[in-house]
């Protein structure tokens, strides 16, 4: 008897420690793709291998097919999720955000979205009466300095419009994101936004083609189909699996290395040059962000 209780916990402990492998395998991956979408976006734009609204229109045409066609395969049913407005919202962050990327650079821009999503969920927290303890507040300044540091040309050597426009694309997806909390089916509801924002991006493509001919390059709309159905459709399907494995404060958290990542990757693929007061300033936007996510979870509890 004893020795069936134990085959029973071993297989037990087996099981855990498949899952928690499993989770940190997914978590991994989702941040790769996470990062890799500035990363691509920016190795397409810097070349002139695709013009922004092309790219935009790739990406977003790219992530709606794909996530259709898990939604498909999932065997999920049911009414339509989704709004026109979150739709909306997420086609305003995909164009500022392409647009940016013609003026920044990977790590740069990862920090900047990243602190401005952040920044804005923390914000609507705050205005929905959320009152936050001592070092939460800490954490909100220090963030938010960093933030400022970070748009000052002197320390990021970055044109200001570049910058302005991917803080807007952080309000973008930090709203859309708070649009999409307690969804029943995210993996839906998010297929749903994507395949919203095709009409968006036809009148994009219309107005872009008026102004001026768009410019394709093969490499340029590879690059395109990747961000948009690998690092972002797929991208979103392992997180969403990731996410049942992960506490709150856990998912917040290793978010913190998305921009990291991209600046690493920045450096290591598109040859970009990290300055001192540069990483400085990101380690206060990370460092105060940690300190809110931190200790925002026992106060929860309570």
């Amino acid at each position: 008897m004893l020795a069936v209780e134990q085959v029973e916990t071993l297989s037990s402990d087996s099981v855990v420690r498949v899952r928690v492998v499993d989770t940190a395998l997914l978590t991994a991956a989702t941040m790769l793709c996470f990062a890799g979408n500035s990363l691509l976006c920016r190795m397409a734009l810097r070349d002139g291998a695709i013009d922004a609204s092309s790219f935009t229109a790739v990406r977003l045409v790219s992530a709606a097919v794909v996530m259709t066609l898990l939604v498909r395969l999932s065997g999920q049913t049911g009414a339509h999720s989704g709004s026109w407005v979150s739709a909306a919202v997420l086609f305003g962050y995909a164009i500022t955000f392409s647009i940016a990327y013609l003026q920044i650079g990977a790590g740069i821009g990862a920090l900047l979205l990243f602190g401005a999503v952040q920044i804005t969920m923390i914000g609507w927290a705050l205005l929905q009466g959320v009152r936050p303890g001592a070092v939460q507040w800490l954490g909100i300044g220090l963030a938010v300095f960093g933030l400022v540091l970070l748009t000052r040309p002197g320390i990021s050597g970055s044109p200001l419009l570049g910058m302005a426009l991917m803080l807007a694309a952080g309000v973008g997806w930090g709203t859309y994101s708070l649009r999409g909390r307690g969804s029943a089916s995210p993996l839906q509801t998010t297929a749903s936004n994507f395949a919203r924002t095709v009409p968006f991006v036809a009148v994009l493509v219309a107005i872009s083609v008026a102004v001026q001919p768009a410019h394709l390059t093969a490499r340029g709309i590879a690059l395109g189909v990747a961000s948009g159905a690998v690092t972002s459709g797929i991208g979103y399907v392992i997180w969403y699996r990731a996410l049942a494995g992960l506490t709150a404060v856990q998912a917040a958290t290793v978010q913190l290395t998305v921009p990291v990542i991209a600046a690493v990757g920045g450096v290591m693929l598109l040859g970009e040059r990290l300055t001192l007061r540069l990483v400085a300033a990101g380690a206060l936007v990370l460092g105060g962000i940690a300190l809110t996510i931190v200790r925002r979870t026992p106060a929860a509890g309570r």
